[in-house]
C-alpha cells in the first residue's frame, strides 16, 4: 500500500512533468513529421522511420526494464537518464540540418522518450492507491492535453511563418526532455527485484502462461496496428499537396493537435473515472468503436467540418485510450510484476508500431486514403469481437497476487 506521502510527491512531479509531455506529444504525433515533410521533402522512407520513432522505443522497452532490474538503480533514476538522452539527440538534430542527421536523431528521441514508459508504470503502481490510480493518472492526462493543444497552436504559428524556425522548435523540445528526467528522478521509487532469470525479454515468458493476458494482447495488436497505421497517414492526407486539401500549417496543428487535444481534455477525467469503475473489456470495445467511427469520419470526408469532426470524435477516444493503454495491466500483473508485464505490453506496441508507418506509407502509393481507413475499421471490429468473451473478466479484473508462478526459466 502506496504513503500518503509518496502519493503526494508524485502527483506534484507528475503534474509538472505533464507540461514537457505534452510539448513532445506534439513532436510525436504531428511536428517531425511535418518537418520531414515540408522542410526536408523527405521520401517514404525517412517519413516512416520519423513516424516510427515511438514505436523503437517501446520495442527497447524490455531492455530498459532489464538494464534497471540488473543495475538495482531505483526506476525514476533509470528513466531520468533515458529521458535525457532524448534532449541529447534533439540538441543534435537542431545543431546539424541535415536530412540524415535529423532523421536519425527524431527516431532516436522519441524512442527515449517510450522505452521509460514501463518504468513509469511501475511507479503508478507503486505510488498510486487502486483505487484512485485511474483519477489520479488522468488529472495529469489533462495538464498533458493541455499543454499539447497551446503548444501545437504556437508552434503551428511559428512554423507557418517561417518553416526554417523548425530548429528553433527541437531546441524547446529538447528542454521539454531534459525537464522531464528532471521531475522523474524527483519521484519515489524502488529498484526492480530481478527474478525469472537474466535474459532481456524474460517476460515474455508471461504470454505463454497467462491465457488472459494471452488474448488482451492479440486484441491490443489488431487495434493498435489499425490505429498507428493511420496515425502518420493524417499529417500525410492534410499536407501532402497531392491530396489538394491546400491546407495551410497551422490549419494542419489544428487538425492533428490542437482539435484533438481539446477533446482529449475535456474527456480525460471522465475516462479516468470510468476506468476506475467500468468493466474493462467494456470499456476496451467501447474505445475500438470510437477510433474506428473517427477514422471513418476523418478519412472520407475531404470537407472542413468532416476533418473537425473526425478529429473530435478521434481526441475523444484517444482520452480513454491514454488510461486503458498506460494503465490496464496494473488491473492484472502482480505488484511486483508490473514493468515485466507492461514491458511486454510496450514491446508488442513497438512491434506493430515499426511496421504500421511503413505499411502506411507504402499502401498509401497503391490504395486510396478511402480504402486504407476501410481496412483500418475492419481491424477494429475484429478487435472489438474477440473481446466479447472475456467481459466476465473485466469488472475487476484479477486479484494482483500470484496470477502467474515466477519460473526458474
Amino acid at each position: 500500500m502506496p504513503t500518503r506521502s509518496d502519493t503526494r510527491i508524485t502527483f506534484l512531479y507528475e503534474r509538472w512533468r505533464a507540461i514537457s509531455s505534452g510539448i513532445l506529444e506534439t513532436a510525436a504525433t504531428s511536428f517531425l513529421l511535418l518537418i520531414a515533410v515540408r522542410y526536408y521533402h523527405a521520401g517514404a522512407v525517412s517519413k516512416a522511420a520519423v513516424a516510427a520513432g515511438g514505436s523503437l522505443g517501446l520495442l527497447l522497452s524490455p531492455l530498459v526494464v532489464s538494464f534497471a532490474a540488473l543495475t538495482k538503480w531505483r526506476v525514476t533514476r533509470v528513466a531520468a537518464w533515458v529521458l535525457g538522452a532524448g534532449a541529447v539527440n534533439l540538441l543534435i538534430a537542431a545543431l546539424w540540418p541535415v536530412e540524415p542527421v535529423y532523421v536519425v536523431a527524431g527516431l532516436l528521441a522519441m524512442a527515449s522518450s517510450y522505452a521509460a514508459i514501463p518504468l513509469l508504470t511501475q511507479v503508478y503502481q507503486e505510488n498510486y492507491p487502486t483505487g484512485e490510480r485511474g483519477k489520479l493518472f488522468s488529472k495529469t492526462v489533462v495538464i498533458r492535453i493541455a499543454a499539447a493543444a497551446i503548444f501545437g497552436q504556437l508552434a503551428g504559428s511559428l512554423l507557418t511563418v517561417d518553416i526554417g524556425y523548425y530548429r528553433l522548435l527541437l531546441l524547446i523540445f529538447a528542454v521539454a526532455f531534459a525537464f522531464a528526467a528532471l521531475c522523474v528522478n524527483r519521484c519515489p521509487s524502488r529498484p526492480l527485484t530481478q527474478e525469472g532469470g537474466a535474459h532481456p525479454f524474460r517476460a515474455l515468458r508471461y504470454v505463454r502462461a497467462d491465457h488472459l493476458f494471452r488474448r488482451t494482447l492479440v486484441c491490443w495488436m489488431l487495434l493498435g496496428f489499425a490505429n498507428l497505421f493511420m496515425i502518420p497517414l493524417r499529417v500525410e492526407y492534410l499536407a501532402n499537396p497531392i491530396y489538394k486539401l491546400g491546407l495551410s500549417i497551422q490549419t494542419v496543428a489544428l487538425l492533428t493537435v490542437v482539435i484533438p487535444n481539446v477533446a482529449r481534455l475535456i474527456m480525460s477525467p471522465i475516462w479516468g473515472w470510468l476506468f476506475d469503475r467500468m468493466n474493462f473489456f467494456s470499456l476496451r470495445m467501447t474505445l475500438n468503436v470510437g477510433f474506428a467511427l473517427g477514422i471513418l469520419t476523418f478519412f472520407t470526408s475531404n470537407s472542413m467540418t468532416g476533418l473537425i469532426l473526425g478529429a473530435i470524435i478521434f481526441g475523444i477516444s484517444n482520452a480513454g485510450g491514454d488510461v486503458a493503454w498506460s494503465l490496464w495491466v496494473t488491473k492484472f500483473a502482480p505488484p511486483d510484476r508490473v514493468a515485466d508485464y507492461m514491458s511486454v505490453h510496450t514491446f508488442l506496441t513497438g512491434v506493430r508500431g515499426v511496421i504500421a508507418p511503413a505499411a502506411a506509407f507504402y499502401g498509401v502509393q497503391h490504395f486510396s486514403m478511402v480504402s486504407l481507413a476501410v481496412f483500418s475499421a475492419f481491424l477494429m471490429a475484429l478487435a472489438t469481437a474477440l473481446l466479447f468473451p472475456e467481459i466476465k473478466w473485466g469488472r475487476t479484473a484479477r486479484a494482483a497476487t500470484a496470477l502467474v508462478e515466477d519460473s526458474p526459466e
